[in-house]
């Protein structure tokens, strides 16, 4: 198959980025097991609880993971997009202790979890990627607790969308001048502990500070040193700087 047109370019990608990796590590993801399916927005990829038996890699579309209090309330956790794998730590952790669902109609990888146990067994510096991966998770998830439970209404908004566009331009899907926002307001209250008629209050006033746009689902910041001074937002917990790749 065309290096350009298999399923797992994205994945491949951003393995490289992660870790220092050899031609024949490439050649052992390109011969994982796979399948393709897709997935409708709003509807679950994984439910909290499940015992998956594959791992999942999200190659188009945005997902997000979540769990829902005793009463429904529903928290978001963290955001994904292309190239992210949506529930590594199955591979170790029998049981979903959150659910995944998709944002958008999504397209998906699933593989098997046995060949991936294989695949780092074999191959170890996939497995280091692996390892920095969920590690680069647990720093996101270290500053969101901080966003949610010490920043202000208009500096968490603010630090959620400085981080999107970051992430969205490290994968190839945006920049600060123009980056799909495909979030509702609702879906940004439940990733910042607002409630959506506070989030629509927060998006207008920063409108009319003149630091962003939006327009047809798509985000522009309009000054990106000052936006990220607003949001008091240092990229250097998302580790996105690209490792040297060994040739």
């Amino acid at each position: 198959m065309n290096d350009a047109l298999h399923p797992l370019r994205g994945f491949i990608a951003k393995v490289q980025r992660l870790a220092d990796i050899r031609p024949e590590d490439v050649a052992a993801i390109r011969a994982l097991p796979h399948r393709v399916a897709s997935a409708r927005a709003n509807t679950y990829i994984v439910r909290e609880g499940q015992r998956p038996q594959e791992c999942c890699l999200l190659i188009d579309g945005y997902a997000a993971r979540s769990k829902l209090s005793a009463d429904g309330g529903r928290q978001i956790v963290s955001f994904h997009v292309a190239g992210d794998m949506l529930d590594l730590q199955h591979l170790f952790l029998e049981r979903a202790d959150h659910s995944v669902h998709a944002v958008t109609d999504v397209e998906l990888v699933w593989m098997p979890m046995a060949a991936l146990r294989d695949l780092i067994a074999r191959q170890p510096a996939i497995g280091t990627a692996f390892w920095r991966d969920a590690l680069i998770d647990a720093s996101i998830f270290r500053e969101w607790v901080l966003n949610v439970g010490r920043r202000d209404a208009r500096t968490r908004i603010a630090h959620m969308l400085c981080e999107f566009v970051v992430r969205s331009e490290a994968a190839g899907l945006g920049a600060a001048e123009n980056t799909r926002l495909p979030f509702t307001q609702e879906q940004i209250g439940d990733a910042t502990g607002l409630t959506s008629v506070h989030v629509n209050r927060m998006l207008r006033q920063l409108s009319d500070e003149g630091l962003i746009e939006r327009s047809s689902g798509m985000l522009r910041v309009r000054d990106w040193d000052r936006f990220r001074k607003v949001a008091t937002f240092d990229a250097a917990y998302l580790h996105t700087q690209p490792r040297h790749v060994a040739t």
